[in-house]
């Protein structure tokens, strides 16, 4: 259990073990997010940070409310919106990681934080919104869409151009660039190379984007990185699943990522419109694989609709984005045989790749943009304000029965 708790500190964003499904039920405590939407979500202790683009929250009574500029925290247990934490940030937030020591990491697509210039990613304490000193990571030409720490070192992912293209290490006390991270991700299938989620396991990084090359080896859309060593290299692992076009307004399409728990596999979620293949889906990958076409152990099909977020607990890959349906294959943009109603948010067994029977249900709108998996249950962010046939507006959480 020591070797579990100290492993987890040092992967402050790996995901963590359930042993069994959440309930469906979201819990009644959660503050709501009054407008906008929500990207991102991390626990630092026992606080749960909350950004994204929003300006006001509430508690969970609906009886205040707070100004807040796209960043918020409150108590992971009562509820309690932190008044002391109210940072005010400049643009909207994408990206959290917990940091050491009471604080946590924000990125996104701003220029200030309480009128000091703070570009893009920031080092922030809990305990009174204010930026840590020493922090100075001079991210430059573009924004900050996602973040992971491991231990003393940052892993940033965005469309920004300094200190490096798109994907950087930093040094997470400093944020100073990592010389043993030189990996660039590369031509692009827009007009500028950007990513969009990285997630980690001990030795591994998976990336997404909208690259075709990572340090000028092709990896369509997708990559593994070799962090086990004093230097990162693009691992030996390639697939050509990501490859085929979908609709045109989605040039690149891959989105969300999330190891397992023991990092011996990883979920990947596409958008893409209702062109088959494998837009609109979710699928399992082996981590340890090697090859140059390795292929899915498992896809399972909206028939149509986005997913943005994935969280692999091991009892369950949860899934979220505006998708009417699972299990569709044969569904364009409409139920195929055997689809099953899954609104919103969905659960898929890990080894079958079929639909498990939860279906909590969720207002579709836009889409879930984040899930947080803790010791305690689920947490997930969108821009609605119905999850689970109950109010919960923006923000709520599922929890282990």
């Amino acid at each position: 259990m020591l070797a579990r708790v100290a492993l987890a500190a040092i992967i402050a964003s790996a995901p963590y073990a359930h042993s069994r499904v959440v309930s469906a039920d979201p819990i009644d405590s959660t503050p709501h997010v009054l407008d906008g939407i929500v990207n991102a979500i991390a626990v630092v202790g026992g606080t749960v940070v909350v950004g994204g683009s929003f300006t006001e929250v509430s508690d969970a009574a609906r009886t205040t409310t707070y100004p807040r500029d796209n960043l918020f925290a409150y108590d992971l247990t009562t509820g309690k919106i932190l008044p002391g934490f109210a940072p005010r940030v400049s643009g909207p937030v994408f990206g959290l990681a917990a940091g050491e020591f009471g604080t946590v990491y924000v990125g996104g697509e701003f220029f200030g934080i309480d009128d000091q210039r703070s570009r893009a990613l920031a080092r922030l304490r809990v305990s009174d919104g204010a930026q840590v000193p020493g922090f100075a990571p001079r991210i430059g030409g573009g924004l900050v869409t996602t973040l992971a720490r491991q231990g003393t070192k940052l892993y940033v992912g965005g469309d920004f151009t300094s200190p490096r293209t798109a994907l950087a290490r930093l040094d997470a006390t400093t944020g100073a660039p990592d010389p043993g991270f030189a990996i660039t991700p590369d031509a692009p299938l827009t007009s500028q190379v950007k990513v969009y989620a990285l997630a980690l396991s001990r030795d591994r990084l998976v990336v997404d984007g909208s690259f075709t090359t990572l340090d000028g080896q092709s990896r369509p859309q997708l990559g593994l990185i070799d962090i086990g060593g004093p230097k990162a290299r693009v691992a030996a692992w390639r697939t050509e699943a990501y490859a085929p076009k979908c609709a045109p307004a989605f040039p690149s399409y891959v989105r969300g990522l999330d190891f397992s728990p023991d990092g011996g596999y990883f979920a990947v979620v596409t958008t893409g419109g209702p062109r088959g293949g494998m837009c609109d889906t979710a699928a399992r990958f082996e981590t340890y694989a090697k090859g140059a076409r390795i292929r899915p152990t498992w896809v399972n099909s909206t028939g149509g609709d986005s997913l943005y977020a994935v969280s692999v607990t091991g009892a369950a890959v949860y899934v979220g984005g505006h998708q009417r349906w699972l299990d569709n294959p044969q569904g364009r943009d409409s139920a195929g045989r055997g689809a099953v109603s899954r609104p919103g948010i969905g659960a898929i067994h890990p080894r079958t790749g079929k639909a498990l029977a939860w279906n909590p249900t969720r207002e579709r709108g836009i889409g879930v943009k984040a899930f947080y998996a803790h010791p305690r249950g689920l947490l997930v962010g969108s821009d609605t304000t119905r999850l689970g046939r109950e109010y919960h507006a923006r923000i709520g959480m599922f929890p282990l029965p």
